[in-house]
């Protein structure tokens, strides 16, 4: 009996250590690496300490985006057990914290839980907190704005963890927050730190100068504002940049925000449009025809053509001009540009044929992005294809049918203000750095350009853009608004454009987007928002004093060569001569010799050069002239 009772015993204690041994056995052979793990996970912390996040400043060195001391407070309820004398004591230090806001806080919490964070408190209030039981305290920066709103949507913000959501906070996110320093500490059963380690060195964070300037980004926001809610618009957007070296000097769109208060402002309002939503630009695109048909020299600034008297049939569809008032007759290639003719730039653009067309575009970047240091940019809405409509070509040679941005606009204009290169834009002080630039036409298209440009602020539809003792290039648009829904509804006015002979260039992009009221036109609604900035910038600065001379333009430079052409009024003496055809496209050519009932005979292409019967000369029945064309040459 005894003898079976010890078996049963030894069997049993048998089993037990061979299960003790099995379990030893799993312990550290099969489950060791997953349990040391979690034992590090248990004792062993990892901390990242980052450095005070960069700065960002302006082109002076003036602060806008910097970093001021704040606290963040959290608790592991479970600790005290129950015990709410340390919070309340905790409210009576910070008032900011009411006993209120801590209890519910902490309500049915065991567990790591935030108190605050990111507060202000003083050494004193600080030396306090941190006597505490069961209350811990991190100091912790915060990034402050100073300037508020100013610069705003370029600059972005961060979020409650010091990381960057947007603008070139979140772009340069890297560069700003620093590379932290990794502190590895040991923790006793109680959870208490008992050894620190210093794993790794942290690397400084970099600090943003910016080519802004942020007394003139403060008068453009200021101006552009009252703009906007003057005309009860739905948006306003401006941009300076310099053209010789791509640098924004102030770049904006209004409604904006407070970059402290990002949670509370409206979505759209955070995004800097200026670059990320594209619109149709309307008759300020015109500028970009006229200089692809001059640089591939089929026409010069004094090629006439045949405006139609403001209706031009093209198929089935009839164009007419912006402003349905104006039924122009002939006018020159610069009056084309200076009154704004759309049926005149149409004719430019079926001259130039769709392929140059389309050429252009691609060298001034249309539908591509500038590389402005500002996330989501827009590529704008440009679809390059290998044919087209002629209705399709009409539309786009003055700004409709494609989307631009304004920095795309701005960078593309510069071209003009700076002798014929394309320079990248950026929100960056270059300081000394290369500038890469490409030539995309010759300085005498340019200069051409500039000449036809000062004529559209000196006697066309920009004159409210005038300003005394100075020479202004520039070009208004009024363009039609897209409505979500298909269609369009409302417009868009604007004026861009860039003094001339002044010692420090700048050209000045302002659109206003939906404007209310009797007038909608770029030239009484954005032209007057350009002058006042323009203004400010020309007379406030010794730096930027203008020439009262108009531009001076070297021979070499400015001059076509010659062809002798009358103005339109001296084309036809009467109705039984041969009118004179020289300088004529072969749309304008055609136009005129079917008034006067003359076959024509064309030989060559471009415009023309002579004529076989001259002006003056009877025309005989059944009579013909032969017309040579030939494409414009500089000097």
């Amino acid at each position: 009996m005894i003898r079976n009772k010890l078996f049963v015993v030894l069997v049993i204690f048998t089993i037990l250590f061979l299960a003790v041994l099995v379990r030893a056995f799993h312990i550290q052979v099969i489950s060791n690496d997953e349990l040391i793990s979690y034992s590090k996970d248990q004792t062993l912390r990892f901390e990242k300490n980052y450095p005070n996040r960069g700065r960002i400043y302006d082109r002076n060195g003036y602060d806008l985006a910097i970093n001021v001391q704040t606290y963040s407070l959290f608790t592991i309820p479970k600790l005290l057990k129950g015990d709410h004398r340390p919070y309340k004591e905790l409210a009576r230090i910070a008032p900011v914290l009411t006993y209120e806001k801590i209890s519910k806080r902490i309500k049915n919490r065991k567990r790591y839980t935030w108190l605050a964070r990111k507060i202000e408190l003083s050494k004193e209030q600080v030396d306090k907190i941190k006597e505490l039981p069961g209350i811990y305290i991190d100091a912790v920066p915060k990034r402050i704005y100073p300037n508020h709103e100013l610069l705003s949507q370029a600059i972005g913000f961060v979020g409650v963890d010091n990381k960057g959501l947007a603008g070139l906070e979140y772009l340069f996110d890297k560069e700003l927050q620093g590379k932290p320093r990794i502190i590895k500490y040991l923790r006793d059963a109680k959870g208490r730190a008992i050894k620190f380690e210093s794993q790794e060195v942290g690397d400084d964070a970099k600090d943003l100068h910016l080519s802004i300037d942020k007394d003139l980004q403060a008068v453009s926001e200021k101006i552009l504002k009252e703009a906007v809610i003057k005309n009860e618009a739905f948006r306003g957007g401006i941009g300076i940049m310099n053209p010789d070296n791509g640098e924004i000097l102030a770049i904006a769109n209004y409604p904006t925000f407070d970059g402290e208060n990002y949670k509370h402002s409206n979505t759209n309002n955070r995004k800097l449009a200026f670059v990320t939503d594209p619109f149709e630009p309307g008759s300020s695109f015109k500028v970009f025809t006229v200089a692809a048909a001059i640089e591939n020299k089929i026409i010069r600034p004094d090629t006439n053509y045949y405006c139609e008297k403001g209706r031009f049939k093209i198929g089935s569809h009839y164009i007419g001009e912006a402003d349905t008032r104006k039924k122009y007759e002939w006018l020159s290639v610069k009056d084309i540009l200076k009154y704004s003719s759309n049926i005149g730039t149409t004719k430019i653009a079926f001259d130039l044929t769709y392929a140059k067309f389309n050429a252009a575009m691609d060298f001034f970047r249309f539908g591509q992005k500038t590389n402005v240091e500002v996330p989501g940019e827009s590529r704008g809405i440009y679809n390059f294809q290998e044919n087209t409509s002629s209705l399709s070509l009409s539309n786009m040679s003055f700004g409709q049918g494609l989307a631009t941005t304004g920095i795309q606009m701005l960078a593309a204009y510069s071209v003009f203000a700076n002798g014929g290169y394309y320079i990248e834009p950026t929100l960056l002080l270059r300081q000394d750095k290369m500038i890469s630039k490409k030539r995309i036409i010759s300085k005498q298209t340019a200069d051409a350009l500039t000449d036809m440009l000062i004529s559209v602020v000196d006697e066309g539809t920009g004159t409210n853009a005038k300003i005394k003792d100075f020479v202004i290039a520039g070009k208004t648009s009024t363009a039609q608004r897209a409505d979500k829904n298909g269609g369009y509804k409302g417009y868009v006015a604007g004026f861009i454009g860039y003094p001339v002979n002044v010692n420090k260039k700048f050209v000045l992009y302002v659109y206003i987007d939906d404007p209310q009221g009797a007038s909608y036109y770029g030239n009484s609604i954005a032209a007057p928002v350009f002058k006042e900035v323009a203004e400010y910038i020309l007379y406030k600065n010794k730096e930027y004093k203008g020439l009262t001379e108009t531009q001076n333009f070297s021979e070499e430079d400015k001059h076509f060569d010659e062809v002798k052409t009358e103005k339109s009024a001296a084309r036809i003496i009467d109705n039984e001569t041969i009118p004179n055809f020289l300088g004529l496209d072969k749309i304008s050519a055609n136009q005129l010799a079917s008034k006067l009932k003359i076959n024509l005979i064309h030989k060559g292409v471009g415009i023309v050069k002579r004529q076989s019967q001259s002006f003056g000369n009877k025309i005989l029945t059944d009579s013909y002239v032969i017309l040579n064309y030939e494409t414009p040459k500089y000097e």
